[in-house]
């Protein structure tokens, strides 16, 4: 029988993907539809709105905070940078899809910009714990940010570079955010959509570091 740590490093471990679960070929039924302020989390973006995607934890507490974020649109949770297709919940938690859980999220670009969104995500977690945010352990807690267009991405790099500056001045660790173009982003099951605002005394492990992101400096 295997030990709590084995458990623990299985669960905190990224699945090849020969030997991540196999999935399904349905995707997951969701209404569509954003239930703090009824946008529709399924549509394509506008002209005049841009996405991304990023994973800080449990994405429950994630969520919250960026629908409230000013200029962002619509958000979603969902499943994403792993192998299996269409997982369920309870198979990301086993650390058998290799998904982190995310948050997309779609935002006004004529309201905000990229780099205040990250300034959010960066401020609201610890991106220096690897497999983990706090007592919330695996790979599925990663932190993360999937682009959605290649201009994104040295505006996520900048961005990084500048609160890893941040971090070691106030003597943290150096980043583990894993960052990329997005794959695949699978939806999360229906009651997990802006899952705090359906149950607002449900658990919530967002925490920050403290430190302030800097914003539109040369690194």
């Amino acid at each position: 029988m295997p030990t709590n740590i084995e458990n623990i490093l299985k669960k905190s471990s990224i699945p090849s993907a020969q030997d991540a679960l196999k999935g399904r070929d349905t995707a997951m039924k969701i209404s569509g539809v954003h239930a703090v302020n009824e946008q529709s989390m399924v549509r394509e973006p506008n002209a005049n709105e841009s996405t991304i995607v990023l994973g800080m934890g449990c994405f429950w507490g994630a969520e919250r905070k960026l629908w409230n974020t000013p200029g962002v649109i619509v958000t979603s949770v969902g499943y994403a940078g792993g192998f299996t297709p269409n997982p369920t919940y309870e198979e990301v938690c086993s650390g058998q899809t290799g998904h982190s859980e995310v948050v997309q999220v779609v935002f006004d670009t004529s309201v905000t910009t990229l780099e205040k969104v990250l300034q959010v995500f960066w401020e609201n977690h610890d991106p220096t714990q690897g497999m983990r945010q706090g007592n919330d352990i695996g790979s599925q807690y990663r932190s993360v940010i999937y682009t959605t267009n290649d201009s994104d991405l040295p505006i996520v790099e900048a961005s990084k570079a500048a609160f890893q500056k941040e971090l070691l001045e106030a003597k943290h660790g150096m980043i583990t955010t894993e960052i990329e173009p997005l794959d695949v982003y699978y939806f999360a099951e229906e009651y997990h959509q802006q899952y705090l605002h359906k149950n607002p005394n449900g658990y919530c492990g967002l925490s920050g570091t403290g430190v302030s992101c800097p914003i539109g400096l040369t690194v």
